[in-house]
């Protein structure tokens, strides 16, 4: 969440930045005008307190004295019922600007690039190259069902189009990387690792910013207020909301799985064949909670831990810094990690890493006590590390061999068996 204090400092350049995102650059007049009238109500209802506590000693000075009070009384009690007129007047400017200030977006930081969407996206580096194959790669859909891993039509009967439905080896794949993953950034970059609830109730769905503004987006509980969590940024950056942190604790690196539900699944056509654009899929998150100094690094750091899994995997990919108009609401900063599918000849985003700086711990006051004492707003990063349906296809497409198998690299094998190959032996083999 913006600080009104930051739109009241520096609103134009808050206009220019909302403009950025491609939010309203108008909100910043109506935030002004609501938080002029809740000072205002909050400064006509701090006057009239002290005129009620000035007659206050006078009313008991005349009742000790057997005197009559009864005109001062009245005075009191009409600037009792001011009082309560301002201070709901305040209250309820305070509500409505909370609302405006829930529905805008956080500020791009300035090395962000500006532009309308993915066009003013910059490519940062590139790993590896598309693997080269003797024969014509099939595409992973093809594959998966082909070689029995993944049936898209039985995962429909049982809960509609965009529920993929993980058979035999296709579902150990899929667990595999999900334990590797953990695995890697529980031992390697020194996350803990959490399993949270796959729910989370209105506060939470708040803090870190699905909600009010992206409750169409998310699966709302029938009979209970919680809502199936789109992804676990939202569990593991809430699990210190409220809280002052002993900022000698700091950074705190998370990590945990979990499936991820979604209602929009996505553009009509070529993407919504397989298990690139599904209602469900698992993903590893990763989030770090660390002091404003320190997240630049921690930004690049995550992006490093969910890198070295593609190479890994053996996989081409791309970083990409998204530009302002391309960032998700509560980004300031975002790379994105784009795997190279090579059948079916399209980059696939498998990972948003993003610094929030203090637009999370704002609206969940998450804050820390700095060494001089001083009690400060965390800031909150969170990232992929990985989701599996994009990793999944890019590597079924990357893998493939010439006989229909699909080639585990060393790194997963332990995973699965042991195994070397899933599908068909290879010839002679």
């Amino acid at each position: 969440m913006l600080s009104i204090e930051t739109i009241r400092g520096e609103p134009e350049q808050v206009r220019q930045a909302l403009a950025a995102r491609n939010a309203d650059p108008e909100a910043v007049e109506r935030a002004l005008a609501i938080d002029a009238r809740r000072r205002a109500a909050q400064t006509r209802a701090d006057a009239l307190k002290a005129e009620r506590n000035r007659l206050g000693p006078e009313i008991g000075r005349r009742k000790k004295a057997g005197e009559d009070a009864g005109e001062l009384l009245a005075q009191a009690a009409a600037l009792a019922a001011q009082i309560k007129e301002a201070e709901a007047a305040q209250a309820a400017a305070e509500r409505e600007l909370e609302q405006l200030l829930l529905e805008l977006p956080n500020l791009p930081l300035p090395e962000v690039p500006r532009g309308p969407d993915a066009s003013a996206n910059q490519v940062v580096r590139t790993w590896g190259s598309p693997p080269r194959f003797e024969f014509e790669p099939l595409p992973a859909h093809l594959l998966a069902e082909r070689l029995g891993l993944i049936d898209m039509e039985r995962g429909a009967r049982l809960a509609g189009s965009g529920w993929p439905l993980y058979l035999g080896e296709g579902a150990l794949l899929e667990r595999a990387l999900l334990q590797w993953f953990l695995d890697t950034h529980t031992r390697e970059h020194g996350y803990t690792e959490v399993l949270a609830p796959f729910a989370a109730n209105v506060e939470t769905m708040t803090g870190t910013g699905q909600l009010p503004k992206f409750e169409g987006d998310v699966y709302r509980l029938r009979d209970d207020p919680l809502y199936l969590i789109p992804t676990s940024e939202v569990t593991l950056t809430n699990l210190y909301r409220g809280e002052i942190l002993d900022g000698a604790r700091l950074p705190l690196r998370l990590t945990g799985y979990s499936p991820c539900f979604r209602r929009e699944a996505g553009a009509h056509g070529q993407q919504t064949r397989g298990i690139l654009r599904v209602h469900q899929f698992n993903k590893v998150e990763l989030v770090n909670i660390t002091a404003a100094e320190d997240s630049a690094r921690a930004h690049e750091e995550m992006t490093a831990a969910a890198s070295v899994l593609l190479e890994r995997l053996g996989l081409h990919y791309r970083v990409v810094l998204l530009s302002s108009g391309d960032m998700g609401f509560a980004a300031a900063k975002t790379y994105d990690l784009e795997v190279w599918a090579p059948a079916s000849g399209r980059w696939l985003e498998c990972s948003s890493i993003s610094n929030c700086t203090d637009f999370q711990a704002r609206r969940m006051k998450l804050r820390y006590r700095d060494a001089e004492g001083r009690v400060q707003l965390c800031h909150t990063l969170n990232g992929s590390g990985l989701a599996t349906p994009r990793v999944y296809v890019a590597a079924l497409e990357s893998w493939q061999q010439q006989d229909g198998s699909i080639r585990i690299p060393e790194c997963l094998r332990p995973y699965l068996g042991g195994r070397e190959r899933i599908g068909p032996a290879p010839a002679g083999g």
